[in-house]
C-alpha cells in the first residue's frame, strides 16, 4: 500500500536533520493513533516579520500540521504577550509554541494559563526568567553585537509631535551597513539587502522590558541553538536551556536558524510533537 503523503513528507524532513529519532517516533504515534495533530504557532522577534518562517512552515505543513503566523505587534513585553496570548485563545486543541529571537520573551509570558500549550520551542530565541530583559540577556556575556549595530529612532506620541527633548517612544532598527554580518551571515547579500530594507523595528522600551513568571516553569521547552549567533550569544542560550531543562540541539548557523536551517527549525518542532504525545 502507498505511504500516505504526510508520512512520505515527514520521512524527507527526518532525513534532513539530527533529530531522525524523536522525530521518526512521532510518525509511528501519528500512524497509529490516528489523533489531531497540534496547531504549530509561530512567533517572529524584532527587526523581521512572520514570513521568516516561510521555510519552516512549508515543511510542518507537508507534513500535515495546521500552522499560524501571527505579527507579533514588537511594542512592550507585556502588551506583546497579551496580543500573542488572546490569539491562543482562539485555537481549540493542542498547540505547540514556538519563537524565534525576541519572541522567545512573548511566548515565555503568553503561554501562562494556556493548559493545551503542550511545548514551547526556542529557535535561536530568549527565554527569559522573571524580571529578565532581551537587551539584557543579550548583552550579559561577550559575544553579541546587537548594542554596536542597533540605531535608535524617534517615533511620534500620538498627536502626532516628537518630543524637543528626545523623551518620547524609541524605535531600534540594525544598521542596514551592518544587518547581514550581525542578524544573518549565512544568507546570500541579495536576500539579506531586502531583509535590512523591510525590517520591522522592535520598541527600544519593549526590546529592555522585564519578563513575567516564565512559562517554561510548567511547560516542556525546546531549544535549537544556532552556534554562530551574533545577536544571542551561545553562551547565553545555553545557559537558558539549561535552567529551563529544555531539549537541546546546536547547529551551525547565523541567528536567523529558521530560515537558513528550516529542516533543522521543523524538526525540533516535530520533535516537541514527538516528546509530548
Amino acid at each position: 500500500m502507498r505511504m500516505p503523503f504526510f508520512k512520505r513528507a515527514l520521512t524527507v524532513v527526518i532525513a534532513s536533520t539530527v533529530l531522525m529519532t524523536g522525530v521518526v517516533a512521532a510518525e509511528g504515534q501519528t500512524a497509529a493513533t490516528g489523533g489531531p495533530k497540534p496547531t504549530v504557532v509561530l512567533v517572529h522577534g524584532a527587526f523581521a516579520d512572520a514570513s521568516g518562517f516561510n521555510g519552516t512552515i512549508a515543511l510542518l505543513q507537508k507534513a500535515g500540521f495546521p500552522v499560524l503566523a501571527p505579527a507579533n505587534p514588537l511594542r512592550d513585553t507585556a502588551g506583546d504577550a497579551a496580543y500573542i496570548s488572546s490569539v491562543l485563545d482562539t485555537i481549540p486543541g493542542p498547540i505547540i509554541l514556538a519563537a524565534h529571537s525576541y519572541g522567545g520573551v512573548v511566548i515565555t509570558n503568553a503561554a501562562r494559563g494556556h493548559a493545551n500549550v503542550k511545548a514551547l520551542v526556542y529557535l535561536g530565541a530568549f527565554a527569559p526568567d522573571q524580571g529578565e530583559s532581551a537587551l539584557q540577556l543579550a548583552t550579559s556575556v561577550p559575544g553579541s553585537e546587537l548594542g554596536t549595530a542597533l540605531i535608535p529612532r524617534l517615533y511620534p506620541l500620538p498627536d502626532g509631535t516628537i518630543p524637543p527633548d528626545g523623551s518620547g517612544p524609541v524605535d531600534g532598527y540594525i544598521d542596514p551597513a551592518k544587518f547581514r554580518a550581525v542578524f544573518a551571515a549565512d544568507l546570500p547579500e541579495s536576500q539579506t539587502r531586502l531583509m535590512a530594507v523591510t525590517q520591522r523595528p522592535g520598541s527600544v522600551a519593549g526590546l529592555s522590558g522585564p519578563s513575567g513568571v516564565p512559562a517554561w516553569k510548567s511547560i516542556p521547552s525546546w531549544f535549537l541553538i544556532p552556534t554562530q549567533d551574533k545577536v544571542i550569544p551561545p553562551s547565553i542560550q545555553r545557559t537558558m536551556a539549561k535552567r529551563a531543562g529544555s531539549h537541546t540541539r546546536e547547529i551551525r548557523s547565523s541567528h536567523v536558524v529558521m530560515i537558513s536551517h528550516p529542516d533543522a527549525a521543523a524538526a525540533t518542532i516535530l520533535a516537541a510533537y514527538a516528546g509530548t504525545r
